[in-house]
């Protein structure tokens, strides 16, 4: 990816619930994917068994393969409530999504000439719609029932990289983005399966930047115009995800911080202000502020500001502290 002087000032950050859904689909056949995934697979064993998903698996060929991108276009604000992105996946144009189907089918030896492939192929409209409420389907069983702990590992992750970006540019940002990724006198270099190598100018659009809980361990790039050229990388903290605190874990975590700081810190599977965890845990708001400034300083929690209020939450390292990581 090569950047102009514009595309430096359009390098932006953004969460989907859309392609995490996608991914955690695509997760459930690609084995080198389920290392930290398998406390989360073995829960989600029998949604999955209620599902068909052969018609999106069709559309995700291995590696070097092409899946459409309007089943996961790049979001237009940094983050989409899932009923929004799923809309704008029903309202895709269906000559465009014949167009981007025929490509996907084409890479998987087969696809396109299987009875589900030339069904998609016929009837366009019809196939948005069925992949749509299947996507739809997906979200409910697979990623919502988790979403809150989800999108806090996500934000946690952009909080940190934003940081980096501030402090060191683009070259502190991508050196430690990922191994695959390399930045040199302004060519973004992403190291791929796909092959032959290609290259992308940019052209002014700058580069959207998705972290992704499902995509460890491969960085994922593309989309082709219209769509901002994105880069979908796994997000830090996904180690210690599905981690669990059992007794032992839990009564060390009360001996290294404190009944009520463990208990705040152990609390938060989803962010809260001040005012909710002094309610929650019966203690006075000054004595809830006091620990979340410890918390915070000792890079357990982050904050952010939601309106008139302060939302706090478990950054990846509070996390893996809870879970006994």
């Amino acid at each position: 990816m090569q950047f102009g002087a514009d595309d430096l000032l359009r390098c932006r950050f953004a969460i989907s619930p859309l392609c995490q859904t996608h991914e955690a689909v695509r997760t459930l056949r690609r084995t080198e994917r389920h290392g930290y995934h398998l406390p989360w697979l073995r829960r989600v064993r029998e949604a999955v068994a209620g599902l068909d998903l052969s018609e999106l698996w069709l559309l995700m060929p291995g590696r070097g393969g092409y899946t459409p991108d309007f089943l996961g276009p790049p979001p237009d604000v940094p983050y989409a409530p899932f009923e929004d992105e799923l809309a704008r996946l029903r309202a895709t144009d269906p000559a465009e999504a014949r167009r981007e189907l025929a490509l996907s089918l084409e890479s998987a030896p087969g696809a396109a000439d299987s009875p589900r492939g030339r069904a998609m192929l016929a009837d366009p409209a019809r196939a948005v719609s069925r992949l749509a409420d299947l996507t739809e389907r997906a979200w409910h069983a697979l990623v919502a029932p988790d979403w809150p702990r989800l999108r806090a590992l996500l934000e946690a992750d952009i909080a940190y990289r934003s940081r980096q970006l501030a402090d060191g540019g683009l070259e502190r940002l991508f050196a430690d983005l990922r191994p695959a990724l390399r930045w040199t006198d302004g060519t973004l270099t992403i190291r791929t399966s796909v092959v032959p190598a290609q290259t992308q100018d940019l052209d002014g659009r700058g580069v959207l930047l998705m972290p992704s809980v499902f995509v460890w361990p491969d960085v994922v790039s593309g989309f082709a115009p219209p769509w901002q050229p994105t880069v979908i990388y796994p997000a830090r903290g996904v180690g210690g995800l599905w981690r669990e605190p059992d007794a032992l874990a839990a009564d060390a975590l009360v001996r290294l911080l404190g009944a009520s700081r463990a208990a705040i810190l152990s609390g938060l599977e989803e962010p809260a202000s001040t005012t909710a965890l002094a309610a929650r845990h019966r203690l006075a708001p000054s004595s809830v502020s006091a620990h979340l400034a410890v918390l915070r300083a000792a890079g357990l929690l982050s904050s952010r500001r939601q309106g008139h209020q302060v939302l706090y939450e478990r950054t990846p390292l509070g996390m893996a502290l809870v879970g006994g990581g």
